[in-house]
């Protein structure tokens, strides 16, 4: 659903003027000004207002606010429950009581101008596509958009992000190229790989895309909490990269590729500092989860296929080895004590994560790929 309009159903709570418009001037007051009684759009308040008008509306309505994620609304009627998430003025919604479902789109609808866009099949540039075997998604008309403006409709493909062996580095001797067209391309593929495909790395990345059919779309089929590290992997500043991936059930949903803000001296601190990072989303998960009416009972388990970082994780004693690591890090040690996380060992031929932080060949690329449910999938009709 979504609200026509948003910013306008914002109530102000402090005294702020404007001049009159033109062609609105009251005769006899041109010198006068307009106090605001409700916000409007290109106010700096507009947004707040907005958010605490339907915060309002759901509170008012038996709705519970996530501790962890305050755009997420729930409702519990016995048995039944009904799962509202908000971005600014676009709604989604779920439960598994229809009656719930349709009371609350009627109020909606009574309490401010929406527009019922039905079944979900697009949002904030994701398409989604829901079968009877799954749910899937992808970028498709987002990535044809960014082709056509960057001219590479007909480029030639690649099969893999990122070539085997080179070092990517800030001055790599190559010609200067049009700094606001670099930054706009950049930026286009962050937004790209913030939603649905999170091997997009750099340089040849955008190849990648026209590699892709048109019909293209992402899903998943493996239960697993996995992390890894490239240790030292930046030529320019010897930094390493965490890389991880959660699901639930049977579906990925959530995942990350980062450089890390510190210098690892060993593989093992590497490691280490991506297993904080991974702990770190598990808690923020565990609780939404909670907040959901899914109380956690068991640890979640982190997969990281370094020996030493684990060993680190379950011997408190500070030694010359780990007694540099920022003490930030060691609420590993902490979440394990809880019972919160639990960190188990994986070979690296099993590590999935490894799509997410290091450049593969070809068929390990495809394995990984495949494992974590990216693949070919042709669409039936448009949306």
């Amino acid at each position: 659903m979504d609200v026509k309009s948003a910013f306008l159903n914002g109530y102000i709570d402090e005294e702020i003027y404007v001049e009159q418009p033109q062609g609105f001037i009251a005769k006899g007051s041109e010198e006068k000004v307009l106090r605001l009684k409700k916000a409007l759009y290109g106010l700096k308040q507009a947004p707040r207002a907005w958010y605490s008008r339907i915060d309002k509306y759901f509170m008012d309505r038996g709705f519970r606010r996530s501790l962890s994620e305050p755009t997420l609304y729930i409702k519990s009627q016995g048995n039944d429950t009904l799962i509202i998430s908000l971005y600014v003025d676009d709604l989604i919604y779920t439960g598994n009581n229809e009656k719930m479902i349709q009371d609350f789109k009627e109020d909606m609808m009574k309490t401010f101008e929406m527009s019922d866009l039905g079944l979900m099949h697009f949002f904030l540039g994701i398409e989604i596509n829901q079968e009877k075997e799954g749910i899937f998604i992808c970028q498709r008309k987002y990535t044809e958009t960014l082709l056509k403006k960057f001219k590479m409709e007909s480029c030639k493909t690649v099969t893999t992000p990122l070539v085997t062996g080179e070092k990517y580095q800030k001055e790599d001797g190559s010609q200067k190229v049009d700094g606001s067209m670099y930054r706009s391309l950049i930026g286009s593929l962050l937004y790209l790989t913030a939603k649905t495909r999170y091997y997009v790395r750099h340089k040849s990345a955008i190849k990648v895309y026209a590699e892709s059919e048109p019909s293209t779309l992402c899903s998943s089929k493996k239960d697993s909490k996995i992390l890894t590290s490239d240790w030292a992997g930046s030529v320019d500043d010897m930094k390493s990269t965490s890389g991880y991936t959660f699901s639930l059930g049977s579906g990925i949903f959530t995942w990350a590729s980062k450089k890390q803000a510190t210098v690892a001296q060993s593989s093992a601190e590497a490691e280490y500092i991506a297993a904080a990072a991974t702990s770190n989303h598990a808690i923020w998960l565990r609780r939404i989860l909670e907040d959901m009416g899914e109380k956690q009972e068991e640890p979640t388990t982190i997969y990281c296929d370094n020996k030493s970082a684990i060993a680190i994780t379950k011997n408190p004693v500070q030694h010359n080895r780990t007694k540099h690591i920022d003490i930030k890090y060691h609420s590993l040690r902490e979440a394990t004590t809880r019972g919160e996380i639990e960190l188990k060992y994986c070979s690296t031929e099993e590590q999935l994560a490894d799509i997410f932080t290091k450049a593969l060949p070809r068929n390990k690329f495809e394995e990984l790929r495949m494992k974590i449910g990216v693949y070919h999938k042709h669409i039936k009709g448009e949306y």
